[in-house]
């Protein structure tokens, strides 16, 4: 238990930066993604803002629970297991609940694929910091 929380904060630490980073560039670099925000449905009254940024410490403690249990899966070198691991979690996960926001709330494909693809990137650079610190 002791290498699922330490190996998930580390996660939930490196997961914070890189989120962020990425979030600071794609507002720089592709703002035309981020106009489809300006839209009641994404208006918070800051009450529940702390949710938000501790997003990256949830998914990084829940998928290091899921690393300990499926890691005996996954073969090759660090890099690969990891890769395969945010494939699979991507998939099986992430995959059906786009699908479904993207269903049932008036939302953009442009939203729901840079979210597909945030989350795998999430997914992946954890998968292989578990891979690296506990295999």
């Amino acid at each position: 238990m002791k290498k699922v929380l330490l190996s998930g904060l580390l996660a939930g630490v490196l997961l914070f930066i890189a989120s962020y980073g990425g979030l600071y560039l794609a507002i720089r670099y592709l703002p035309i993604i981020f106009v489809d925000y300006n839209n009641p449905l994404f208006n918070s009254d800051g009450s529940r803002d702390v949710l938000f940024y501790t997003h990256a410490f949830v998914i990084s403690l829940a998928l290091s629970w899921f690393w300990e249990r499926s890691k005996s899966v996954f073969k090759g070198n660090f890099l690969l297991r990891g890769i395969e691991f945010g494939l699979v979690y991507a998939i099986v996960g992430l995959l059906p609940v786009m699908w479904i926001t993207f269903s049932s709330m008036d939302i953009t494909l442009s939203m729901v694929g840079s979210w597909f693809i945030y989350g795998l990137c999430q997914s992946v650079l954890a998968g292989v910091i578990f891979a690296k610190i506990n295999p």
